[in-house]
C-alpha cells in the first residue's frame, strides 16, 4: 500500500507546486499593476498636502511638510466657493441620473416587450446612434438650444437625458428586459394590466441591477463631464466642479497647483462612494444584461 501511494503522492504535488506559483505570479503581477494605476492618483494625494514649490522639485510621494492649506484656499479663495460647483455638478448628475433612468427604461420595454409598425427598423437606428461621436450632432444641438434660450443655463445639460438620448442604456436595458419571463407579462395580461402597469408594477421591480448600473454610469459620466458644461455655461456661479478646477490654470504660469490637487481629490469622493456603495448592483447589472434566464 505504501510503494502505491508514494507515487500518486508525488505525482499530485508538482501540479500542486506549479498551481501556487502560478497564483502567486498572477497576484505579483496584479500589485504591480494596481501600483502602477494608482501612483498618479496617490502622486494627486500628495501634491495637495505639499508647499507650491515642493510638487515639482521633490519625487517623493511623502511631503516634507504636510500642509493642508491648499484645502481650505481652493474651498473658499476663488470668485465663487468650490462648494458652488459640487452642488451644480450635483444637481445636474442627479436630474441626468432621474432622466436617464425614466426615459431610457421606457423606451427600452417598448422594444423588449410591445409590437408596433417599424420596431425592428427603429431599433436598428437608435442602434446607430452610438457610432456618432458627440461632436457631430454639437452645432445642430447648439444652434436648437439657442433659438430655445437655453444656453447658458443648465437646461441642455438636463433635459435631452428626459428624452431617452442615450442609446447604450436603452441597449442595456432592452438586453435585461427581453431575458424576464413572458410569461409573466401573459399572466399579468389575464389579470387585467395595461403595458403601463406592466411596466411598473412588473419589470421596474425585476430589473434593479440594470437600472442601478444605468444610474451609476450616468451619475460618473455627467460628474466628470467637462464639454458639454464648457459649451453651455458661462457664468461661474452656474460652473460644475470640472469647469471649476479649470480655474486653477492661469495662461500666464501662476497657477495654484496645490489647490487644483486638493480639489481634484475631493472631486473624486462622490464618485468612489457611488462605487463604492454600488458596487453589487453594478457588476450584476453588467453580467446579466445579455444573458437569458
Amino acid at each position: 500500500m505504501t510503494d502505491m501511494a508514494t507515487p500518486l503522492t508525488n505525482d499530485i504535488n508538482p501540479p500542486l507546486e506549479r498551481s501556487r506559483l502560478a497564483s502567486l505570479g498572477i497576484h505579483a503581477i496584479l500589485f504591480v499593476a494596481s501600483i502602477v494605476m494608482l501612483y498618479p492618483l496617490l502622486w494627486m494625494l500628495s501634491g495637495s498636502m505639499k508647499d507650491q514649490s515642493e510638487i515639482f522639485g521633490q519625487a517623493t510621494l511623502i511631503p516634507q511638510n504636510f500642509d493642508l492649506s491648499a484645502y481650505a484656499r481652493g474651498w473658499f479663495d476663488g470668485q465663487v466657493t468650490f462648494g458652488t460647483y459640487f452642488w451644480n455638478s450635483l444637481v445636474i448628475a442627479v436630474l441626468s441620473v432621474i432622466g436617464n433612468v425614466m426615459s431610457c427604461s421606457l423606451a427600452a420595454y417598448a422594444f423588449a416587450r410591445l409590437k408596433f409598425w417599424g420596431r425592428d427598423f427603429w431599433f436598428a437606428l437608435m442602434l446607430g446612434t452610438l457610432m456618432l461621436p458627440y461632436h457631430v450632432t454639437l452645432i445642430p444641438q447648439y444652434i436648437l438650444f439657442l433659438e430655445l434660450g437655453w444656453v447658458k443655463t443648465i437646461l441642455p445639460l438636463v433635459v435631452p437625458k428626459f428624452l431617452a438620448v442615450d442609446a447604450f442604456f436603452i441597449f442595456l436595458m432592452v438586453q435585461f428586459f427581453r431575458g424576464i419571463p413572458r410569461e409573466l407579462d401573459e399572466a399579468a395580461m389575464m389579470d387585467g394590466c395595461s403595458p403601463w402597469r406592466i411596466y411598473w408594477r412588473i419589470m421596474l421591480p425585476l430589473s434593479t441591477p440594470v437600472l442601478a448600473t444605468a444610474a451609476i454610469f450616468s451619475f460618473i459620466w455627467t460628474w466628470d463631464d467637462f464639454f458639454g458644461p464648457l459649451i453651455y455655461l458661462s457664468d461661474m456661479n452656474t460652473y460644475t466642479v470640472q469647469l471649476g478646477l479649470r480655474s486653477f490654470v492661469d495662461s500666464t504660469g501662476n497657477s495654484d497647483w496645490s489647490g487644483l490637487f486638493a480639489m481634484s481629490s475631493l472631486s473624486l469622493i462622490p464618485v468612489f462612494l457611488i462605487f463604492l456603495f454600488f458596487q453589487r448592483l453594478l457588476i450584476d447589472g453588467i453580467a446579466t444584461a445579455g444573458l437569458k434566464r
